[in-house]
């Protein structure tokens, strides 16, 4: 399993009964969240941009949290079939994603990287809004 140094971990597990098409939106909605950019400062303060995550609820860091996605619920050989279609509803996310099926992960397998986080193209793709 990969680590980082104070790295937050978020785990979304999915029982099986998920649409396909509905766990590629949430995937995909994360990414839009962690493109989201506040102003930090007072009002009539020169302040600096941080992404809105970090503002809120995390230590400031260049990255996002990496997105873990659990694929649970049915036999093994149909949530590797969901893994792949995810894989592919996904191609060219800007965030880290990592994703496995719960009976890999219970034999000490290790995660399948499906995203990298690339915080530049991620800026690119949401940007701030104008007049910040």
């Amino acid at each position: 399993m990969p680590t980082r140094t104070s790295e937050v971990r978020l785990f979304e597990l999915d029982n099986g009964t998920m649409s396909q098409a509905r766990l590629a939106k949430e995937v995909w909605d994360y990414e839009r969240y962690a493109g989201h950019r506040v102003w930090e400062g007072a009002r009539g303060t020169i302040g600096e941009t941080y992404p809105f995550w970090q503002r809120h609820r995390y230590t400031r860091s260049k990255t996002f949290p990496w997105l873990h996605v659990v694929l649970a619920g049915k036999a093994e050989h149909l949530l590797d079939n969901r893994l792949e279609a995810l894989t592919a509803a996904v191609r060219g996310i800007t965030i880290a994603v990592w994703a496995n099926n719960l009976p890999r992960l219970m034999r000490g397998e290790p995660w399948y990287e499906m995203g990298v986080d690339d915080p530049d193209r991620r800026r690119a793709r949401y940007p701030e809004a104008v007049g910040r």
